[in-house]
């Protein structure tokens, strides 16, 4: 028997959030590459149709799309609702969905910060709950979250940003501190600057660009496929005695 079948996902199924773009593609894409077939859900995302459906299905696995707006607590009480009918079991949940706005913190307005709050913190706690539940009653289930460097640091212009990174990493241990036992394993993925939409306004600023480029070790910004490896690894039985773990993804930012 080979390791490698230790990260196979064949027979299950895993619902990924923010999946449409960026590093929620690549982890929906990669989950489906290592066996698994796809719930999707976005905000703006097509519910049949849509670009990642078809790389999806062109790997030979099935996917399912929902549109949610994560900042309206009544919308993701109803999405939550319709999965769960459509999908009794979900083995895999990845809670990828976030937003980021900038404004210095003198002048940063009530509705950017819960705006980010709700979308970023509390609606993934709300989903992890939900979806939670049924993991911790079947006694399996992996729940993954996409921190941030600014669950370690606090940034510049994005306080609402910073605090919902670094609740996500509070929340990531404290699950899995609940439903460890139960074998559920409950981690996250924190990305360092990945070329992404997130980050196109500081990859044409030549000079911060630079800045960024010359603190990381390896040299370059990463992609979403730097987030294939690592996305299989936690969905897997490969880390069945990883719990709470934040798991960086920055090319060496952290470690300088």
């Amino acid at each position: 028997m080979s390791v490698l079948n230790d990260f196979s996902l064949e027979g299950k199924t895993a619902l990924v959030t923010g999946c449409k773009r960026g590093i929620g593609k690549g982890m929906a894409l990669a989950l489906a590459e290592a066996g698994a077939d796809i719930i999707g859900v976005s905000a703006s995302l097509e519910e049949n149709g849509s670009a990642v459906e078809k790389e999806v299905t062109a790997l030979g696995r099935s996917f399912k799309g929902y549109s949610c707006d994560f900042s309206d607590r009544k919308s993701l009480y109803s999405f939550i609702e319709k999965v769960k009918a459509d999908f009794p079991v979900i083995d895999i949940l990845v809670n990828n969905a976030g937003t980021i706005l900038r404004e210095p913190a003198v002048n940063h307005p009530d509705e950017y910060w819960d705006k980010v709050i709700e979308v970023n913190l509390s609606a993934q706690f709300v989903l992890s709950r939900e979806i939670g539940r049924e993991m911790v009653a079947r006694k399996s289930g992996k729940i993954i979250f996409t921190a941030s460097l600014l669950t370690f640091q606090g940034g510049i212009t994005v306080p609402g940003y910073a605090a919902s990174k670094g609740g996500i990493g509070q929340l990531t241990m404290a699950l899995s501190n609940e439903w460890a036992a139960s074998g559920v394993n409950v981690n996250a993925i924190a990305p360092g600057y990945i070329a992404t939409d997130n980050t196109q306004a500081l990859r044409d600023n030549k000079e911060r660009s630079e800045q960024i480029l010359q603190r990381i070790p390896a040299g370059r910004w990463g992609t979403p496929d730097d987030f294939k490896g690592p996305v299989v690894f936690l969905a897997s039985q490969a880390a069945n005695y990883v719990n709470g773990t934040i798991l960086t993804v920055d090319g060496g930012w952290m470690g300088r």
